[in-house]
């Protein structure tokens, strides 16, 4: 485990971030942050839920493609089918960004929190800005990186635990939660950010379980 999260900073240290990186990377941040999902104005069309849009309606319906009272596979399938939007829209915009520099400029940037606060490398750090408001496209970020052999198995599971607890922090709180929100005795902010310190605290819990797993199998 040491010896990857050394070839991870030497891989870092050793790759040049150039202006596009950067721009590549601020761009990502904006649109998946949802900072411009409210705005009225052109900048609405930076945000990633705007760029996604949704699913119109039959003539005469009053839901949407997936509609009510489903069951079953048949059910599952419809759920599945309607994120393939998501998952195909941020794939496309992260394999672009990525050719750009935005995941190495991530790392640079992040490694230094993520580092501490998690034990991951700064490469998630995509993934955790999008993972406050969309679950879907942190987990394939996630994935990908995965894949890519950017994150190893114990920073993966790791970072999925952190993802697993309230995930899309931002949009189910509002959302989900919406009916809850006029009577509780704290602001919307201050219940969001708990739920972020107790998403650290519970990625923590697996990071000393993988610590004592690992500690346990060198001493066998």
């Amino acid at each position: 485990m040491k010896m990857d999260q050394k070839q991870t900073s030497t891989t870092l240290s050793g790759q040049k971030v150039t202006w596009k990186g950067w721009a590549s990377l601020i761009f990502l941040i904006l649109c998946f942050s949802g900072v411009f999902a409210h705005q009225d104005n052109f900048l609405r069309a930076f945000d990633f839920t705007a760029l996604l849009g949704q699913f119109g309606h039959a003539e005469g319906a009053k839901v949407s493609i997936q509609g009510t009272g489903g069951s079953g596979a048949r059910e599952a399938f419809i759920l599945a089918l309607t994120m393939v939007p998501t998952t195909m829209m941020a794939q496309g915009l992260i394999e672009v960004c990525q050719h750009l520099g935005a995941i190495t400029a991530a790392g640079k940037l992040f490694q230094p929190f993520f580092r501490v606060l998690l034990g991951v490398p700064g490469t998630v750090g995509l993934a955790f800005v999008s993972s406050f408001t969309s679950s879907d496209v942190a987990a394939f970020m996630t994935k990908n990186m995965a894949d890519e052999k950017l994150i190893t198995d114990d920073h993966r599971t790791i970072f999925a635990a952190y993802q697993y607890a309230g995930s899309a922090t931002i949009n189910n709180t509002i959302g989900s939660g919406a009916a809850l929100l006029p009577i509780t005795v704290l602001p919307v902010g201050i219940i969001i950010a708990l739920i972020v310190v107790v998403k650290f605290i519970g990625a923590n819990l697996v990071r000393l379980y993988l610590a004592a797993r690992r500690k346990k199998g060198t001493a066998e």
